[in-house]
């Protein structure tokens, strides 16, 4: 089937040299899987589409692929996510934080020369709300999969991390405690502890106070 629909400028890749910063780690062998080997020929590709469109654009390639029989070789949609705390209005949530806005991940079965075979091309291309595939001209490139298997291992982790909208410098009004309604400047930010050192007045002298993140809010 033509691929007339898709000569479009190359879309810009989110994840390309996602983790060209971090030290490549050496290779562990993993224990011997006795279940069914995973087919190497399984790919993950990248997918924009409208941004605040990615779970509709999931759910609408879900039902293509059911309808359309392709189960077979396209495999699994995902939207990466990553459980965020934020605080606001003086009160702590979680929440599920688009690490790819406007990006999904789609793992699909390709031919012998690991492209996509022109039937799972279609599929997915034409799903609703579908822009394009992350690649280098029309042709859709595969993520490596040393970059998969970190992204996923980083999906794996669901310590829920802090939205922080402060930093350093940033003036402040702590929202409980024995300070509470000081204001002052953000003096440290301390991730590991979950913990941020304000510099407030008292009695006219610069003082550091040592709070939880949940207690100061952005002014």
């Amino acid at each position: 089937m033509a691929r007339t629909d898709d000569r479009i400028k190359p879309v810009h890749d989110p994840l390309k040299g996602l983790f060209a910063d971090e030290p490549i780690e050496p290779e562990v062998a993993e224990p011997e899987d006795t279940t069914a080997p995973r087919d190497p020929r399984l790919k993950w590709f990248v997918i924009h589409t409208y941004s605040g469109y990615e779970a509709k654009v999931k759910s609408n390639l879900e039902r293509r692929i059911t309808s359309m029989g392709m189960k077979d070789k396209i495999f699994q949609v995902l939207i990466p996510t990553e459980k965020e705390k934020e605080i606001k209005g003086g009160k702590r949530r979680e929440i599920d934080r688009k690490i790819f806005p406007g990006y999904v991940l789609v793992e699909v079965k390709t031919d012998e020369r690991g492209e996509l075979e022109n039937d799972a091309w279609y599929v997915i291309r034409n799903t609703p709300g579908v822009t394009g595939f992350v690649g280098s001209g029309a042709k859709p490139i595969p993520l490596e999969d040393r970059e998969v298997r970190q992204l996923l291992r980083q999906l794996r982790d669901e310590t829920p991390k802090y939205r922080i909208t402060y930093q350093k410098g940033s003036p402040v009004r702590i929202t409980s405690g024995p300070f509470q309604d000081f204001t002052g400047l953000v003096d440290e930010i301390m991730m590991e502890k979950e913990k941020v050192r304000v510099l407030v007045s008292i009695f006219g002298r610069e003082t550091p106070v040592e709070l939880d993140f949940g207690q100061v809010e952005k002014l």
